[in-house]
């Protein structure tokens, strides 16, 4: 990928595939595009029927999109950003050979928790346990293996998503080989712990408006379900969720060497802080006690 140079212009990049991945800001993300696609009249590969998900947690397929036909005519979108495993060849059967992509990743120790609490009810794996550090105390008392996608926000579950075996070894040859096939297909992949950088990185590798990026957080959740792990059980997670962990470290070293090329530090700080005060003026107008106001 050749990044834009300092004097980037032209039209706004318009065919755009989101991996969504889970607790990691993605929602703010998948508004953010479907604002976009909205006000641009684009097309969206949106789920077929009522369905939220694009067939997740199975890995994608061309027919689990709204108006595709197996055997119908080839149909191209301009956006793709609901939930989905990551396949590659099916992808391409509904989106432009120009199309950029990009996902979002977060410290899969907060990950983790926040999965815990969210998806607890779901996830056999969590069911019998009563706390975070007590699962990762002895995680292989309640991980049945041969519940397969039962369990899959359990344990790496953002490798999952990116269409990997979530139980694979993490064997140095295979994980740098998955590395490099993420990097060579996504143009950028964002960091959630640093979200406005991320879309100021975003916007310039789009050539979006200001206001194309700005966003107001959703699905946040409340402060009273938010618990910290002790250290030992953060290094636990670590351990647990080795692939994440991985994948996490990688990326958050490439989101950075991008920030450097494209930008620079000074210029990152002055256009975060042109973004958090175009937020604060759209917050003012359209938030009300922190909801949507009537209008």
């Amino acid at each position: 990928m050749s990044f834009l140079g300092d004097k980037a212009e032209g039209p706004p990049i318009t065919n755009v595939m989101f991996l969504k991945t889970h607790k990691t800001a993605s929602s703010t993300v998948l508004n953010i595009l479907f604002r976009f696609a909205e006000t641009n009249n684009l097309s969206v590969a949106l789920p077929v029927g009522s369905q939220f998900h694009l067939g997740y947690p199975w890995l994608f397929l061309a027919r689990y999109v709204e108006g595709v036909e197996p055997s119908g005519p080839k149909q191209h979108f301009n956006i793709m950003c609901n939930h989905l495993r990551f396949n590659l060849p099916e992808v391409q059967k509904v989106m432009p050979k120009d199309t950029f992509y990009f996902s979002i990743l977060r410290n899969p120790v907060f990950q983790l928790e926040s999965s815990f609490v969210y998806y607890k009810d779901h996830t056999p794996a969590f069911r019998g346990v009563t706390s975070l550090e007590a699962f990762l105390a002895s995680p292989w008392t309640y991980y049945n293996w041969s519940l397969g996608l039962s369990n899959i926000y359990a344990r790496n579950n953002m490798w999952f998503d990116l269409g990997f075996d979530n139980n694979a070894p993490a064997e140095e040859g295979y994980v740098r080989a998955s590395l490099a096939a993420v990097e060579q297909r996504f143009q950028l992949v964002l960091i959630a712990e640093h979200f406005d950088e991320s879309m100021v990185l975003l916007r310039r590798l789009l050539r979006w408006r200001l206001d194309d990026v700005v966003s107001f957080s959703l699905n946040s959740r409340s402060r009273r379900t938010v618990t910290s792990l002790t250290p030992e059980g953060q290094e636990r997670a670590q351990r647990w969720c080795a692939l994440d962990w991985r994948l996490y470290q990688h990326f958050n070293r490439t989101f950075w060497a991008k920030v450097h090329a494209e930008l620079g530090l000074q210029r990152l700080r002055a256009e975060v802080e042109l973004l958090r005060v175009r937020r604060r003026e759209l917050e003012a107008l359209c938030l009300q006690d922190g909801g949507p106001k009537n209008q």
